[in-house]
């Protein structure tokens, strides 16, 4: 919880109940932007959406949104003012919405998003600082700044792109996207031993144990493990499917008994406020997922590494069916499973039916 959100002689929610109770604060979501302190409104607003007083808003894009109306404030410069401004509604708005239409969105795509407008105003106030606006940008600026800092300065590509789109700016070039390489994945039988530990350790979590099985045994990533819902489990009393992709993959013993015995504990769960929540992996915050960071330090708790554990579970899983097959029931995207199989040696134009075990 919030620190002091919760205290009951807190006179911050006295004063926004009884203010609500009167009407002289409006029961919307627009009303209570305008309140504060933030944290504590922020706490109020999740337990109305969550009681059913307030319809629900994406939480996300409800904080991006003051925190842009915060970072716009402190612009001085009218026109540099203006090019944020028409960016963030036009562009950066446009997209989270149609994101956030599709699902709830996490706190690493509103970030994305704020390093964005960060590195774009910084950019501005640089290029000003050289006598140019962005309409008289030069290939040479473009040059210039990314000659530094790039792994940084490169958030700004956004609204670069942006502005040649829209001509806004000149058509120039940017420097083509370096992909690092990631880290080598687990070997097979190390995978394997991790994932052993996991399920049999009585000791550990429940709920990381859930997870890594998740991550170790069907290669999900963290952030769609945290975004998967009570409902997404399915239970027929026989066995227990998880909806990734189409069709639900089923769970092996033992995952199957502790998948059960997880659902259960949520019930158990020391905040209140979690416990009627859809989510398989609910956050202390009223109605929100876990944070994927949060669980990331879980899993590494356990001794799971979760990318690199992930990848080598799609690594081997793509040289057992073809890519498009685990793909479809993973939930994952053909170009991952595809570029998985050629850095693992194999091509499934290469691939034949039958029986491959002798």
């Amino acid at each position: 919880m919030h620190e002091g959100v919760q205290e009951p002689g807190n006179p911050n929610v006295v004063r926004l109940l009884r203010d609500l109770a009167t009407g002289t604060v409006p029961l919307t979501h627009d009303g209570l932007h305008q309140e504060t302190p933030w944290r504590t409104v922020v706490h109020l607003r999740d337990l109305l959406m969550d009681s059913g007083a307030l319809p629900r808003v994406d939480w996300q894009l409800m904080l991006y949104q003051r925190c842009l109306t915060e970072r716009l404030a402190t612009i001085e410069d009218p026109e540099h003012r203006r090019h944020l401004q028409h960016f963030a509604i036009w562009h950066q708005m446009r997209r989270l919405r149609s994101k956030a239409e599709k699902g709830p969105l996490g706190r690493s795509q509103t970030s994305q998003t704020k390093q964005e407008i960060t590195q774009t105003g910084a950019f501005l106030t640089w290029l000003a600082d050289r006598g140019r606006t962005i309409e008289h940008c030069q290939q040479a600026d473009l040059d210039a700044w990314h000659t530094e800092k790039l792994a940084t300065r490169r958030r700004a590509q956004t609204f670069l792109r942006w502005c040649m789109k829209t001509s806004r700016m000149s058509r120039l070039l940017l420097p083509p996207q370096v992909v690092n390489q990631d880290q080598a994945p687990l070997h097979q039988h190390r995978r394997l031993a991790i994932l052993r530990r996991a399920l049999n350790d009585g000791s550990l979590p429940l709920r990381a144990r859930v997870a890594a099985a998740l991550v170790l045994l069907h290669a999900q990533p963290v952030t769609r493990v945290v975004r998967l819902t009570v409902d997404d489990v399915l239970d027929d009393g026989a066995t227990v499917a998880v909806r990734l992709g189409d069709p639900p993959s089923p769970l092996p013993e033992p995952v199957t008994g502790l998948m059960r015995a997880y659902i259960q504990s949520r019930q158990l769960l020391p905040y209140a406020s979690s416990r009627s929540s859809q989510w398989l992996f609910p956050d202390r915050q009223p109605g929100q997922p876990m944070n994927p960071v949060s669980l990331q330090v879980h899993l590494r708790e356990i001794g799971v590494p979760p990318q690199r554990g992930r990848t080598s579970a799609i690594r081997q899983l793509v040289l057992q069916a073809p890519a498009a097959v685990i793909a479809e029931a993973l939930g994952h995207h053909d170009k991952t499973t595809t570029r998985l199989v050629t850095e693992a040696g194999g091509t499934w134009a290469r691939y034949a039916s039958g029986d491959h075990t002798r």
